[in-house]
């Protein structure tokens, strides 16, 4: 065994990781469509529930496991749940049921908001994350493993070579 192959996956680690992501037996999100994810493994940069995962794998392992909402991407929250004026809507917007926006709460922070249903004077948004609630069916392999720089550990994110996120 080389030093190589017996890297693990831990914390400070540079982690680079093919992923599908499946909801509701749909793939919601996957690395087929573009390039690995690459990250820092314990600082939160990924979902709690991946990186609690991850621990001990080596590079070419492949793994599937389910995580659950609190572990993902929160709860629903009824919360996040408010009527809009129709009037306050542009109005080259369709405003349908399932429609997806971007809006700007009162700091200038974009939040992502899906219609829930459009009533004559109000429209009501949903802003919980659309994966919130949900179980994730992931299916990842670890396609690269390196200790993370000096410099990454201290901003606490990895710099992959040439790339821009």
């Amino acid at each position: 065994m080389s030093p190589e192959k017996s890297q693990v996956v831990a914390d400070d680690m540079v982690v680079t990781m093919e992923y599908t992501v499946k909801v509701d037996g749909e793939v919601v999100d996957s690395s087929e469509d573009h390039e690995p994810i690459e990250f820092l493994q314990g600082h939160n940069q990924v979902i709690s529930g991946l990186e609690k995962q991850l621990y001990g794998m080596a590079v070419g392992d492949t793994k599937s496991f389910v995580v659950a909402p609190r572990d993902g991407y929160g709860e629903r929250d009824p919360d996040a749940i408010a009527d809009v004026p129709r009037s306050e809507f542009p109005p080259e917007i369709p405003l349908e049921p399932g429609v997806e926006l971007q809006m700007e709460d009162e700091d200038g922070d974009v939040m992502n908001a899906v219609i829930v249903s459009a009533g004559e004077k109000t429209i009501r948004l949903d802003f919980n994350h659309p994966l919130a609630g949900k179980e994730l069916h992931f299916s990842v392999q670890v396609v690269g493993l390196r200790q993370a720089t000096a410099e990454e550990l201290e901003h606490g994110h990895a710099h992959s070579e040439g790339h821009h996120h």
